[in-house]
């Protein structure tokens, strides 16, 4: 899909609005005009306004969407997304999360639906949400349609590399109303990656294994995030050319490969990485563990495409590229 344009165009959306004025106090005001025009003017007092309000979009897997606009109660199917939700500062306008939302702090006293694949349909009706943000990287289809079917319009995002997660940001900025909010995320993020770019671009590029499971070991290959996160980072993925999104290699062929520096991605909160460091350490001849280059990172910051994957890509750039990264970035 092609990237939307900052402001919505007419002709991918809809927006229909309904106001309705009551009036407390009302008291006309007599004026004279040229060639005695009697002009009325009423001055209201007091008046209560109501509104109701829709707007239909496409979203980035292609459905046309239409939801009460902005949306005041929001369920979040993933992780990222609500990220993306409280960085624009619905703080009151998320009712319910996925299992697996763990940040920002507050995220954590919401409502929980369920995890990625299957969700307490029962409980999402009971938070009576006028939207639910879906991802179309681990949600289901049929998990989407069923919510469409309960009433619930669904809005997925997909993004897919690091500018991808700006593009959902903008998306999202739009749906709830807080553009400007979305413009100043986006914007702060674009410059700190430009500026990793900047600092790497003229230096070699070490050869980088990204462990992200570890019996049997899984990496990342073309076409994931992180791969594209090691590229902009100023590495080069050992596994880069490999068709499969996630290829398991065996001992031998990470000889053959022989990465200069081994990263192992945090994803299993239960895992002992010492343990996966002790067992790294019996291969001296990978330069990696000869050099004394493994470290581990934190995959909230290199697996959520959400605002936070710009720390992700610093904290890559800074292992992999160590000399050039000695002190913090600011933003």
């Amino acid at each position: 899909m092609g990237e939307y344009p900052r402001c919505i165009p007419t002709s991918m959306r809809t927006l229909s609005l309904h106001k309705k004025w009551i009036p407390a106090g009302v008291y006309p005001v007599l004026y004279y005009g040229t060639g005695m025009t009697i002009l009325f003017i009423t001055v209201l007092l007091w008046a209560s306004f109501s509104y109701s309000a829709t707007l239909k979009l496409k979203d980035e897997v292609g459905r046309e969407v239409t939801f009460p606009f902005p949306p005041k109660r929001i369920v979040s199917l993933a992780p990222n997304i609500t990220e993306i939700l409280f960085s624009l500062g619905l703080d009151e306008e998320v009712v319910g999360v996925s299992i697996h939302c763990n940040y920002p702090e507050k995220a954590k006293g919401r409502v929980r639906v369920g995890s990625y694949i299957s969700i307490d349909f029962e409980r999402v009706i009971s938070l009576k949400p006028d939207l639910v943000i879906a991802t179309g990287a681990g949600n289901p289809r049929e998990m989407v349609e069923r919510l469409e079917r309960l009433g619930f319009p669904t809005y997925a995002i997909f993004p897919k590399r690091f500018d991808d997660v700006l593009r959902s940001i903008r998306h999202l900025g739009q749906v709830v109303a807080k553009e400007k909010e979305a413009l100043s995320i986006i914007e702060s993020m674009q410059r700190r990656k430009e500026r990793v770019i900047e600092r790497t671009k003229n230096l070699s590029r070490p050869k980088v294994f990204l462990q992200i499971g570890e019996a049997p070991i899984v990496t990342v290959g073309k076409g994931s995030f992180a791969d594209d996160l090691i590229r902009l980072s100023g590495g080069e993925n050992i596994s880069g050319n490999d068709r499969e999104m996630y290829p398991r290699l065996g001992m031998e062929e990470i000889l053959k490969r022989s990465p200069e520096v081994i990263l192992i991605s945090s994803m299993n909160p239960k895992g002992d990485y010492e343990k996966a460091f002790r067992e790294w350490e019996r291969w001296k001849m990978i330069p990696a563990v000869k050099h004394g280059r493994i470290y581990l990172i934190d995959s909230d910051l290199i697996d959520r495409p959400s605002p936070r994957i710009i720390e992700g890509l610093e904290e890559m750039a800074r292992l992999i590229h160590p000399e050039k990264f000695k002190k913090p970035m600011q933003n």
